[in-house]
């Protein structure tokens, strides 16, 4: 079920850390990966609350307030207000689909809005 394009790999970002970053480019509307997603039930929220997963977590909204943590790289693109990517969630399949919003050169990091809307100018809980 994962799949990721060869050109991805991680590096330090000087958004946050570390980050996804390509080697290639990627065209518009291209299919960048797709990553599984391990389901936290809404009941164990408070206990993913205390441990370092916390700070990665998606909101999983099939069935209530449930988590995920996402596979593959997905956990580890950084947020933007002006993304180059955006996500979409594929609850039948328990994955997270990643795809370009515009072309990406060669080298650039790839984001996304964390808000799950690529335009939602709204702060995010380390902005505030």
């Amino acid at each position: 079920m994962s799949q990721r394009i060869t050109s991805l790999f991680i590096g330090p970002s000087d958004l946050h850390d570390r980050g996804v970053f390509t080697t290639e480019g990627i065209r518009k509307d291209s299919l960048i990966e797709i990553c599984a997603v391990i389901v936290i039930p809404e009941e164990e929220l408070e206990l993913l609350k205390k441990t370092v997963l916390y700070n990665y977590y998606f909101d999983w909204h099939k069935n209530g307030e449930d988590a995920a943590i996402v596979l593959g790289y997905g956990s580890l693109y950084n947020h933007d207000y002006q993304p180059n990517t955006e996500y979409a969630l594929n609850y039948e399949a328990n994955s997270i689909e990643i795809y370009a919003l515009r072309d990406i050169e060669a080298g650039e990091e790839l984001t996304f809005n964390y808000n799950g809307n690529p335009t939602d100018q709204t702060k995010v809980w380390f902005d505030q």
